[in-house]
């Protein structure tokens, strides 16, 4: 069961995400909104992301950043300047937390780690690294482009320069054995100081690998053995003093993202740039933005209107805010607190959740409560699309 220190719930927090879309080039398991590009022009696009962060701010309420987070595509081939610039512009238009968490995605070439040095310059605390795989055959499965001895450098030069560093593997690989997969969480655990980010292979439509399995070029692991390792790596990580705190993300306690936290706990956020999304009060009222996808389509609309919106609507409904609250909120080990289910949705949880189902899956040992907060059990987090599908269906 979660442990909390107090009965209250924790403060979400206010993030801000920028979304850089390029890439070198694309990963046949990805289906971000992520582009290959020749060239761009930073100083355009540095532009660009302020106009958009500048129309937001004029729009929502000055809450105080807890968490800047640049994702993307791959955030490590911007300009340590065009980082600065944005983060300088998050302080022109918001009050911002002392202890702010400035996270930044990064893939461990040696090129991009160049850069290391200037993005901590530019305010960046936490770095989040692309590893994959901890094996050169793997790497080349996965279509990446550096190598396991790249990535062994780019971690400890990271570790040098950063006080908070993550790096992200993915496991049940076509061929992985259990006990391969624990020699690689025992490595590491050696390498990743305080957060480790552990993702099951799954295959999303139109990308790469939806392709390649169509034509039967590899074969997924069958469930059973996924399942195995899943168990598996919280067994050893939550030895090692790295517990779930999230289906896929391990951290000491302290130390977990609180950029993402601020998502799963369905805080405010602002996603500025091309395919973001975003959850922000505007005049009282939670509104969900959601950002044109096409790099040069969000541009062009940038540059005429000032911002990149596609749709824009109201979260009013209290199905609509309770059915996004759970989906993001029991992704957690501590689950949804009643609380702040109340404060956001402006209803009870039973008010808008069948008692008699939670009760059904509490039973078969899926969910589990107390007066405080519900959450998944790690059973339950296994198969948590199926527990919520029963939920609120």
């Amino acid at each position: 069961m979660p442990v909390s220190p107090t009965h209250s719930a924790p403060d979400p927090g206010f993030g801000i995400y920028f979304h850089w879309p390029f890439c070198r080039k694309k990963c046949p398991y990805c289906d971000f909104n992520s582009h290959v590009r020749d060239s761009v022009d930073q100083k355009v696009w540095t532009q660009a992301l302020l106009s958009e962060l500048s129309y937001f701010a004029q729009k929502t309420s000055k809450r105080t950043v807890t968490s800047i987070f640049f994702g993307g595509g791959t955030p490590s081939l911007m300009n340590p300047d065009t980082v600065a610039a944005l983060i300088e512009g998050v302080a022109a238009h918001f009050p911002v937390a002392e202890n702010i968490e400035i996270s930044l995605e990064a893939n461990p070439t040696s090129a991009e780690a160049l850069s290391f040095s200037g993005y901590q310059d530019a305010g960046v605390n936490r770095l989040s690294m692309g590893i994959q795989s901890l094996h050169d055959d793997a790497l080349k499965f996965l279509g990446r482009e550096h190598s396991v001895k790249e990535a062994l450098e780019t971690i400890e030069l990271a570790r040098g320069i950063f006080p908070n560093i993550s790096f992200d593997l993915i496991y049940a690989l076509p061929e992985q054995s259990l006990d391969g997969w624990a020699a690689d969480l025992s490595t590491a655990l050696t390498l990743a100081g305080d957060h480790l980010s552990l993702y099951q292979l799954t295959i999303e439509p139109n990308t790469g690998f939806a392709g390649a399995l169509k034509r039967k070029e590899f074969d997924l692991l069958k469930d059973d053995q996924a399942e195995a390792m899943f168990d598996l790596t919280q067994q050893v990580c939550g030895e090692a003093g790295l517990p779930a705190y999230e289906i896929s993300n391990h951290a000491r306690k302290g130390f977990e993202c609180r950029h993402n936290l601020t998502y799963w706990r369905y805080g405010h956020y602002l996603g500025i740039g091309p395919g973001a999304h975003g959850r922000v009060d505007i005049l009282g009222s939670r509104h969900a933005f959601e950002q044109i996808k096409r790099p040069e389509r969000w541009l062009e609309r940038v540059q005429v209107q000032g911002h990149g919106t596609e749709l824009s609507y109201p979260l009013e409904n209290a199905n609509d805010l309770a059915e996004e609250l759970l989906l993001m909120g029991l992704r957690l080990t501590e689950g949804v607190w009643f609380e702040n289910f109340e404060n956001t949705v402006g209803q009870s949880f039973f008010d808008c959740v069948s008692e008699a189902r939670v009760q059904r899956l509490a039973q078969a040992g899926f969910l589990a409560s107390d007066a405080f907060h519900i959450w998944a059990t790690e059973k339950g987090r296994f198969v948590l699309n199926s527990v919520l599908a029963e939920l609120i269906s």
